[in-house]
């Protein structure tokens, strides 16, 4: 018999979740099309259980990010209230104005300073901050860092990056490596 692998203690038995902690949280992500999504999906969250953002990714994907940022920062109020009767998307409209407001908010920033994957990741100086996490209870809801980055992205005008969302981001993209020690994922 195979001996069993040790998870962060987070994630449930929920295959979907299984997947998402096996094979994307923590790793380290460069693309701006897939952070960009991350971002406005932890957005989403907000309120809620990741879990349920999981599941209703795929609609997220074919309602807005299978599209190009350029066309969802053109989105109409129009477009919007159609997609918030889609009942595969969180049904709360200033969520989905977010998204196309943080497009918008994207794009400024790219004319501003060029790669935004680069310019995030500059708040961990380019590379994973690896932190002692004993049990998941004990990691940080936010940190002195993502309070920085949630103030500097407001400023810009993005919505729905509190510095609680903009840590879970920081962790889900592996610029925080906040595995439990006994993961077998932990480094």
């Amino acid at each position: 018999m195979q001996p069993s692998i040790q998870r962060c203690r987070w994630c449930s038995n929920d295959p979907l979740y299984i997947d998402y902690h096996d094979h994307e949280w923590g790793k380290p992500l460069f693309d701006e099309k897939a952070l960009f999504e991350l971002l406005c999906l932890e957005g989403q969250q907000a309120g809620l259980s990741w879990i349920t953002v999981l599941k209703k990714r795929e609609t997220y994907r074919q309602q807005f990010f299978q599209y190009s940022i350029e066309e969802i920062a053109n989105f109409t109020d129009d477009d919007l209230q159609l997609k918030v009767q889609d009942a595969g998307l969180i049904r709360h409209l200033g969520k989905l104005r977010a998204i196309r407001g943080n497009a918008q908010a994207w794009l400024k920033l790219q004319a501003e300073h060029g790669n935004v994957a680069t310019w995030l990741w500059q708040y961990v100086e380019h590379k994973t901050i690896h932190n002692d996490v004993p049990s998941y209870s004990t990691a940080p809801a936010q940190t002195t860092l993502s309070e920085q980055l949630s103030k500097t992205l407001k400023r810009h005008g993005f919505k729905f990056v509190g510095p609680t969302i903009c840590y879970a981001f920081m962790q889900a993209c592996g610029m925080v490596n906040d595995h439990e020690n006994d993961c077998f994922l932990k480094y």
